[in-house]
C-alpha cells in the first residue's frame, strides 16, 4: 500500500503545478471553477526566454523551443542545425526537489522544410513509500515525460505549417489506493500550428509583424487505474501577435501578445445528489466533442467563457544581436486559477551559443511559483540558410 500522505502530497502537487493553492470561494464570493486535467505539466513554460517574457512565444521570431510554442516557426529558423538545454526547478518555496528539464533539437532539410524533436521531463523528486504497518519498503521518484516529433514546411515567403506528435507518460505512483492498482498514464497527443510573418514600415523605421495559432495536445484521455474515469489532456489554443521595429543597426525591440484557452469541458454546478444544475455534464464527453464545448459549457455563462482565457504579454530588447533584457507579465483569472505574475530576464548571444534566464515576481504568500527561476543553453551551427525565392 502506497503511503496515504505520498497521495496527498501527489495530488496536491500535481494541482499546484498548473493551479496555485487557492479557495473554493474567492475574496469577492465568486466560487472558483478551475479547469482540471491530466500532465497539466505540459503546459509549464519550459525555456527561460519565452518565461522572461510573461509566457508569450506563438508569435516572437522561432529558435530551438519553438517546437513547444509554435511548430510552425521551424520552417522560418535561419540557422540549418541547432539545439537548447533548458533547466527550471519548480516551487522551490515548497518543495527542494522538484525539476522540469527540456531538450529540443532541430534540423533544416532544406529551405522550406524542417524537421525537430524535443523532451520535457519533469521530476517529483523521491518519495517515501510505507506498508500498511508503516514498514519502509523503499524509495520511489515519480515523473512525467513527453517525447515530440516535429516537422514544419514554409508553404511560401510569409506563412508555414506545422505540426507535432506527442508521446506522453506519467507516473505518479507504484502501488495501490482503495485496493485499486495504480498504473502509468500514457497518451498520444499532436499539435497543429500556422505562423505568418510579414515585413513592412513603423514610424520610418523597418519592422516585422508576426501572427501564430497553435492547438496542442490534442490526444487521447487517460487514467491511472482501469477503473478510474479517464481525463482530457491540457488541450490548449494559443493565440499570438508579434511586432518587432529595428531602431537602427544596433537596437531591435520586440512586443508581443498571447491569448491562451484550455479546449477541455468545463465543470458543472451539481447539486447534492451530483445531478447537473448549471453547465453541462462532462462524464463520457468525447474528446473532439470536449474541444468543441470548450466555447460554451462554462456554467456561467459567455461571461465565464471569457474569465477562461489568460492573457501574456510581452517585451525584448536587443542590443547588437549579442544582449537581451526581457520583461513580461501574465494574467488569469481569479476564478480560473488566479495565476498573475511579472517576469524579467536577460540573454546572452556569443558565436554559436545564447545563454537566457528568466525569474518570475509573485507574491510568495498568494502563489508558489514566485521566484521561479529558468535557464536555457542554444547552440546554432554553420552558416545561415537563404530564405525562400
Amino acid at each position: 500500500m502506497v503511503n496515504k500522505h505520498f497521495l496527498i502530497s501527489i495530488t496536491a502537487l500535481t494541482l499546484i503545478i498548473y493551479f496555485p493553492a487557492k479557495s473554493q470561494t474567492q475574496s469577492d464570493g465568486k466560487s472558483s471553477n478551475t479547469i482540471q486535467t491530466a500532465a497539466p505539466f505540459l503546459l509549464i513554460s519550459p525555456d527561460a526566454r519565452s518565461a522572461a517574457m510573461g509566457d508569450v512565444g506563438v508569435a516572437i521570431s522561432p529558435d530551438a523551443n519553438s517546437i513547444s510554442w509554435n511548430p510552425a516557426k521551424l520552417a522560418f529558423i535561419d540557422k540549418p542545425t541547432g539545439f537548447s538545454v533548458s533547466y527550471t526547478p519548480w516551487l522551490r518555496n515548497l518543495v527542494p526537489d522538484i525539476d522540469l528539464g527540456y531538450l529540443s533539437v532541430y534540423h533544416r532539410l532544406d529551405s522550406r522544410n524542417t524537421i525537430g524533436g524535443s523532451l520535457r521531463y519533469f521530476s517529483y523528486g523521491s518519495i517515501q513509500l510505507t506498508d500498511n504497518s508503516k514498514n519502509d519498503i523503499g524509495l520511489y521518484s515519480p515523473n512525467e515525460f513527453a517525447i515530440d516529433g516535429t516537422f514544419a514546411r514554409q508553404m511560401d515567403d510569409n506563412f508555414s505549417l506545422g505540426t507535432t506528435l506527442r508521446y506522453i507518460r506519467s507516473s505518479l505512483s507504484n502501488g495501490q489506493f482503495n485496493g485499486q492498482e495504480i498504473k502509468p498514464a500514457t497518451a498520444l497527443a499532436a499539435d497543429v500550428s500556422a505562423y505568418f510573418k510579414k515585413g513592412t514600415v513603423i514610424s520610418g523605421k523597418d519592422a516585422e509583424l508576426a501572427f501564430g495559432i497553435n492547438i496542442s495536445n490534442i490526444g487521447t484521455k487517460v487514467s491511472y487505474s482501469d477503473a478510474a474515469e479517464k481525463s482530457f489532456l491540457p488541450t490548449n489554443m494559443k493565440l499570438g501577435a508579434a511586432t518587432t521595429l529595428n531602431l537602427d543597426d544596433y537596437n531591435k525591440f520586440t512586443i508581443a501578445l498571447d491569448l491562451n484557452k484550455l479546449l477541455v469541458p468545463t465543470s458543472p454546478i451539481r447539486d447534492a445528489n451530483g445531478n447537473v444544475i448549471s453547465g453541462k455534464e462532462t462524464t463520457g464527453v468525447s474528446v473532439p466533442a470536449g474541444i468543441f464545448r470548450s466555447f460554451n459549457d462554462a456554467p456561467g455563462g459567455f461571461s465565464e467563457e471569457l474569465h477562461e482565457i489568460s492573457y501574456s504579454l510581452g517585451a525584448e530588447y536587443w542590443y547588437n544581436q549579442q544582449f537581451a533584457v526581457r520583461t513580461g507579465y501574465f494574467y488569469e483569472h481569479p476564478t480560473k486559477g488566479d495565476r498573475q505574475y511579472l517576469t524579467v530576464g536577460a540573454g546572452l548571444k556569443y558565436n554559436v551559443f545564447n545563454l537566457d534566464f528568466a525569474y518570475l515576481l509573485a507574491n510568495q504568500q498568494k502563489s508558489p511559483l514566485a521566484q521561479t527561476l529558468r535557464f536555457s543553453l542554444f547552440f546554432n551551427f554553420d552558416q545561415q540558410v537563404a530564405a525562400t525565392k
